[in-house]
């Protein structure tokens, strides 16, 4: 929804294509969180399902939905009541600021739908049962599509609501999404195969294992969502442009990571069903193959990258001083996919196996080589934008070096959740 978002706005005009990468990020970010829990309830749902506890797994499911439901509300009022002051004293552009703020202000609304898919992304993912996935975003991404072009331009009797249509259009289209796995859950009567949605009083023991699992990797994708924030506020001190270009440039690079991100959440769960069944001799060589299978794909989209550049761009933009000032961008995003599939695919098998404190604390020291290395560039070497950008090679460069020396140690294979 946001390479969408971002396909649309770039026909608007610069300025909304800035606001959309900093809005969308901050957003992000506070997203992160809701995402972070899921991950952690599907970790916890893998290992039941592979060891056939499906009540169990009902029991994760309804306590995980309550507490996505409450991190809604509660992020609302933080986007409703500070995100205004925070963004203010960070955005050196009035127009820029404006207009992140307006996509915030609808984008709010769409935070309690938007984090109850992420709960059935969980059941689903947890369970292997992986297709409804592909459909339900295939739902979201056609409203998305529809919705974009009758909010952000005024078609069909509606209003041109620009950079707040493309928020309003993506609530509605998580809506939907949710109308959706919905429908699936009791059409395929999964609600009883996994004994979702009867009524339990809260189990505490349940809810600490579960906070205990969630809570750090809550914080992972937090900080790591929180660091692109912070690069995408040094990136904007460099101009409009300079902005604009990275927002097609962060829109192209999030097309090109999918392969890689649905990888690293099958071998999350995968590790997870693996240890289940208690086949902890299978957990590394399951790794490995899924790694190998991420560095094939990830050549070729890099070899791609290289051969179209310019036709990438200009799906986002006609622009020609914007597509020359996003291609040395996209040269550089060449790189660091191979490094994000080296670094993202380990990091997630990390994670599967229950150790997400451990896979928190790596995370933050590779955010700490990521932020002081953009800002050493960026404040005492004066670097250009693609220069920057090289920081994404450190990064999950780091990820892959960390998590690599913590699967070879073992301290894993002990370690119940």
């Amino acid at each position: 929804m946001l390479v969408i978002d971002t396909a649309f706005l770039g026909r608007v005009s610069e300025v909304t294509l800035g606001a959309a990468a900093i809005g969308g990020v901050f957003y992000l970010c506070l997203v992160m969180l809701g995402t972070g829990f899921a991950v952690g309830a599907q970790i916890m749902i893998g290992r039941r399902n592979g060891a056939g506890e499906h009540y169990a797994i009902g029991q994760i499911f309804d306590h995980a939905m309550v507490i996505l439901s409450l991190l809604a509300v509660v992020l609302w009022f933080f986007l409703d009541a500070l995100a205004p002051l925070l963004l203010k004293n960070v955005i050196s552009s009035e127009a820029v600021l404006q207009e992140s703020l307006t996509f915030l202000q609808f984008r709010k609304y769409g935070l309690l739908f938007g984090f109850l898919v992420l709960g059935f992304n969980g059941l689903y993912v947890g369970s292997t049962q992986t297709k409804v996935l592909s459909l339900s975003t295939f739902v979201m991404a056609m409203f998305n599509i529809i919705l974009d072009y009758a909010l952000i331009f005024g078609h069909w009797g509606l209003p041109a609501m620009g950079i707040a249509g493309a928020a309003l259009a993506t609530n509605m289209a998580e809506f939907f999404a949710f109308v959706f796995y919905l429908t699936w859950t009791f059409k395929k009567q999964v609600h009883i195969q996994f004994h979702l949605w009867r009524q339990r009083s809260v189990d505490m023991v349940l809810l600490r294992s579960l906070l205990r699992l969630s809570v750090p990797v809550m914080f992972q994708y937090f900080l790591s969502f929180a660091a692109w924030f912070v690069f995408f506020m040094i990136i904007e001190q460099l101009g409009e442009t300079a902005l604009a270009a990275s927002n097609i440039t962060r829109s192209i690079y999030m097309v090109l990571m999918i392969p890689v991100w649905g990888l690293s959440v099958s071998v999350n769960t995968l590790v997870s069903n693996t240890l289940g069944r208690g086949a902890t001799q299978l957990v590394i060589p399951v790794i490995r193959r899924v790694l190998y299978i991420g560095l094939i794909i990830n050549l070729f989209l890099v070899l791609f990258l290289w051969i179209f550049p310019q036709p990438l761009v200009a799906f986002y933009t006609d622009d020609p001083h914007l597509i020359e000032a996003t291609l040395p961008l996209l040269r550089v995003v060449a790189f660091a996919l191979i490094a994000f599939a080296i670094g993202m695919i380990l990091f997630s098998g990390l994670s599967g196996t229950g150790k997400t404190l451990l896979a928190l604390k790596l995370e933050v020291l590779s955010i700490m080589f990521y932020l002081v290395t953009a800002l050493l560039l960026a404040v005492y070497f004066n670097a250009s934008a693609p220069i920057l950008w090289m920081v994404e090679v450190v990064y999950f460069s780091l990820m892959g070096l960390f998590a690599f020396i913590a699967l070879k140690r073992g301290s894993w294979k002990d370690f119940s959740i």
